[in-house]
């Protein structure tokens, strides 16, 4: 799928970069994501918010077309996890345009999140809010987001977020928040209700809809199954400081050994899974040959991983299934732990080589350790997940599944299909936008890779170490993300016949090839896609998102109001 150039354009011109001071610290970490299982469910997350929970207005105001209602109260989500809220975005403030006039007996109110660097309420209320209470007498709540306008912390430089976790605080205070104005807009008759948003605002409304127990209008714009994506394949990757995040990840083992353990990893399941069912039967085929490749070279394994044990001393390789967990890869963490081990002993013993025994042999053992993870996905795939592979039935087969895939296409249709990536492919996740990112030098190693250049197999599959420093960073990014903010990790919204999802095919901020298509997750949506860019779409197709909000609201007001239609 082509990606807007104007999107890595525009990208470019902004000099701005998020998480400037990491990850954030572990145990904020492991807090969120523990508050997370409860926030992802509805039954649980209701308690967290009373029905009475009180609202504040303290200003209001009659304008010529509208009146304004200004409110505020304390966020739940500060309640309920002291000390990772920031003290100024504690307060929650927004701001209400309602009709002079209702049109009919029904009172519509549409919650509007804001995107990135939407501070304050202008931008909303002009293009927006004004024109939906014109055209469909529907009124709005626009909330101010947590770190941004009235809510952002003195030593935060415009929308450039300090910490990953700050991300992930954000998404937590407007899930609460947003439950709290739907039980104070319902407490004071208004309905039908709903949540819009555009890109992270999107998003973010998508979030908050899981948990509200009743029917509820959703318009997520510009906006995917989960945030994961954006921040390793969009054109934003290319605003994070990586070699920090890099060097964090690295020197604190509490990621490696503690938070990563707390990860699933719903997107290379999904997708390992999908690669094997597109090729079948050739999958079949290919893993035939693995097995036949292992037992040809398993001397040369054996050497090998006899090395590395040596070498590490106190951590030697396991020889069963190089230490991995290949009896139930499928399981919640099997396939995390599986990529987990292969990294931190790889690590080792790529530590330990560079003055004892040179590099050559420490990435040859690296490789190796990769090349085994993908063949465990692939049979995990295949429903193989009770065959092992131990040290002493065979060594990895040294030419990468991408390598099979381009004699194939050389000798079929001489194009490779998108759909058909390879497991290794997905799982690095280089099939990324030529912008500069934390995987801008993968693509070099892929072509060298294809091209052979006369090197021993060894030699052609061997990844740079640099390269495999940064796909654990970029995998670790991926997995909080995915863990934080995946759509599949909460509940299914009550009715998803009233929700329309806008995208743009040509969206490079928020790629929706490779992830999990939200169809899938919330059966019997509508998405209406739009031939642009994530820009290009922001700036000429506010009309599109208005009339998708409207219609949503049509048909919530026909099921449950009777009510034909909401305009005049």
């Amino acid at each position: 799928m082509p990606v807007s150039r104007l999107d890595q354009v525009y990208r470019g011109m902004l000099m701005s970069k998020f998480f400037s001071k990491g990850w954030g610290k572990p145990e904020n970490l492991k807090r969120l994501f523990e508050f997370r299982k409860i926030m992802s469910k509805r039954e649980s997350c209701q308690d967290l918010v009373p029905k009475d929970y009180p609202v504040k207005i303290v200003k209001k105001e009659e304008w010529s077309d509208c009146q304004i209602l200004e409110g505020e109260f304390h966020s739940p989500f500060a309640m309920h996890m002291p000390g990772l809220v920031p003290h100024e975005a504690e307060t929650v403030y927004f701001q209400m345009l309602l009709p002079k006039k209702w049109r009919t007996n029904l009172k519509p109110v549409c919650l509007h999140l804001a995107g990135t660097g939407d501070h304050y309420f202008w931008r909303r209320r002009n293009l927006m809010a004004k024109p939906l209470l014109k055209e469909a007498g529907i009124g709005s709540i626009l909330v101010e987001n947590p770190f941004y306008g009235l809510r952002k912390p003195k030593d935060q430089v415009r929308s450039n977020l300090h910490n990953v976790s700050d991300i992930f605080v954000m998404g937590g205070c407007l899930i609460l928040e947003s439950l709290v104005l739907f039980h104070w807009c319902e407490k004071l008759g208004f309905g039908p209700l709903g949540i819009t948003g555009i890109s992270m605002g999107g998003h973010m409304a998508s979030l908050a809809a899981t948990n509200w127990p009743k029917p509820l209008v959703l318009v997520p714009c510009l906006s995917w199954s989960t945030a994961s994506g954006v921040f390793t394949q969009g054109v934003l990757s290319g605003a994070i400081n990586w070699d920090m995040l890099m060097d964090q990840y690295f020197s604190n083992g509490k990621y490696r050994e503690e938070i990563k353990k707390m990860l699933y990893f719903p997107e290379e399941v999904f997708k390992a899974g999908q690669h094997f069912a597109q090729n079948f039967p050739e999958s079949m085929d290919h893993i035939e040959k693995l097995r036949t490749e292992e037992k040809l070279k398993s001397k040369s394994f054996n050497s090998t991983t006899s090395h590395c044990s040596s070498v590490v001393g106190d951590r030697p390789v396991q020889s069963s299934a190089v230490g991995m967990n290949i009896l139930n890869p499928f399981s919640e963490q099997g396939v995390m732990n599986d990529l987990a081990s292969v990294h931190m002993e790889s690590r080792d013993c790529t530590l330990k080589d560079r003055t004892e025994v040179g590099s050559r042999e420490s990435v040859t053992r690296i490789a190796e350790a990769k090349e085994q993870t993908t063949v465990n996905l692939v049979r995990a795939a295949a429903g193989g997940g009770g065959h092992s592979i131990t040290a002493e039935s065979g060594s990895l087969q040294r030419r990468s599944i991408l390598e099979e895939e381009k004699l194939q296409s050389e000798s079929g249709s001489g194009k490779l299909k998108s759909s058909t990536r390879s497991v290794l492919d997905i799982i690095s996740s280089s099939k990324l936008i030529k912008t500069r990112n934390i995987l801008a030098g993968f693509h070099e190693s892929k072509s060298n890779l294809l091209r052979g250049n006369g090197k021993s197999s060894v030699a052609q599959n061997a990844p740079a170490k640099d390269d495999l420093v940064k796909r654990e960073a970029l995998q670790f990014m991926r997995g909080i993300m995915d863990e934080c903010t995946h759509l599949k990790n909460f509940d299914v919204p009550v009715d998803t016949d009233l929700i329309i999802a806008v995208t743009a095919k040509d969206d490079g901020y928020v790629p929706q090839e490779g992830v999990t298509d939200l169809r899938d997750i919330w059966p019997g949506i509508e998405v209406r896609n739009l031939d642009a860019g994530h820009i290009s779409a922001y700036v000429l197709y506010q009309h599109t998102f208005r009339a998708a909000i409207v219609d949503a609201f049509d048909r919530a007001a026909r099921k449950y109001y009777n009510v034909n239609k909401l305009k005049w």
